[in-house]
């Protein structure tokens, strides 16, 4: 056996050989699918909550569960906490509405921390999900737990920054703002000034304002919409999620509103993982800008470490965009030389071997064949 050596732009193109693209096949979102789920399940108990573990970005672990005969996806990712789009992503092949009992149903609870300080309250619209990082007093274990939102809609995008819970308010009245009395007077769907509390009031039972005139954290009578592009910049939780973070979120309770599509991290055995969503600029979304970019973000977390990055896997995450979390690791030895035999195509002489989640030793010898 010979060792060759190899430049990073072969391990490129040798990765890109490797691995051949797995594309997702499209589905169509009904037209209702904003509207509320026909009937209520019960959230599985403390799904949300994850101990953070040292020098570690990735939480929680994918799983996969069987469809009733009555079920639908949105029946299904609201008892694990995932909402409507997470849930298409990750079965893209079945049916939103009849799954079909005995469909095995992924559910895709594995997580990248988004990036920046792990305080408060971090809000990636990309992602439409919500982390929330609870206080933690001496001697316990930090945790977080995270939940599934609906944003902003392209033309009422939610906006990015820093700011704070400034009130709460339990079973609030909604004041629209005369552009949303407009919009629904144009749809031929009149709006009063006030719409009171009650099964009516797109609020649901709990609202946090932010310091952002015109913004709330707030519940919803709509809960099948929850992880769609369907507010008008408000940040929408479901009923039980906002009704468990109410009592324990302070007033002044820091809140960071982001957009990160790509997320990179580690895990805690030291595989570095990449998570991507759809770009919420649709002019940005294009897949060169998005590959470009993709690549230069993991290059700059791996500089200076001899780590195996696959960037073909890399290339194929960010192109379809699905959500879930994929490790970015190479394999274990990416090749052994055959015999060789004169003037025979570089590739003739490689044979690649099966993928291995383990770090590969790069150093470099020279071929003494």
């Amino acid at each position: 056996m010979h060792s060759m050596l190899i430049s990073p732009q072969m391990w490129l193109a040798l990765s890109l050989l490797a691995l051949p693209p797995s594309l997702f096949a499209a589905q169509d979102v009904a037209p209702s699918a904003a509207r509320d789920a026909a009937k209520t399940t019960t959230p599985q108990p403390g799904i949300e909550h994850y101990r953070l573990q040292e020098n570690s970005d990735v939480i929680g672990q994918v799983q996969t569960t069987t469809a009733r005969h009555d079920d639908t996806l949105i029946d299904i990712g609201r008892r694990y906490g995932i909402g409507y789009e997470e849930m298409r992503r990750a079965n893209p092949e079945v049916s939103v509405w009849l799954p079909g009992e005995g469909t095995e149903i992924v559910i895709p609870t594995h997580f990248i921390l988004p990036p920046g300080p792990r305080e408060g309250i971090v809000v990636n619209v990309a992602e439409m999900r919500l982390y929330y990082y609870p206080p933690t007093k001496e001697g316990e274990a930090p945790e977080v737990e995270t939940y599934p939102v609906s944003v902003g809609r392209m033309d009422w995008k939610t906006p990015l920054g820093e700011t704070t819970i400034t009130a709460k308010a339990k079973d609030p009245a909604w004041y629209p703002p005369a552009s949303i009395i407009k919009e629904h007077a144009e749809e031929g769907r009149p709006l009063g000034r006030v719409v009171p509390p009650g099964p009516d009031n797109p609020l649901g039972r709990h609202a946090l304002r932010l310091n952002i005139p015109g913004y709330l954290i707030h519940g919803t009578n709509r809960p099948g919409g929850v992880g769609m592009r369907v507010t008008h910049g408000c940040i929408r939780m479901l009923p039980e999620d906002i009704d468990s973070l109410f009592s324990r979120l302070p007033v002044g309770t820091k809140v960071r509103l982001i957009n990160s599509p790509l997320k990179v991290g580690w895990s805690q055995s030291g595989i570095l993982h990449v998570q991507a969503y759809p770009s919420m600029e649709e002019s940005d979304d294009t897949s060169i800008k998005r590959i470009d970019e993709a690549f230069t973000a993991v290059s700059n977390v791996v500089k200076g470490q001899q780590y195996p990055v696959d960037f073909a896997r890399l290339k194929r995450v960010t192109e379809n965009a699905t959500g879930m979390t994929e490790p970015l690791v190479l394999v274990e030895q990416p090749f052994e030389t055959i015999e060789r035999k004169p003037n025979d195509p570089l590739y003739d002489n490689l044979e690649l071997l099966e993928s291995i989640y383990s770090r590969l030793d790069t150093g470099m010898a020279t071929d003494d064949a």
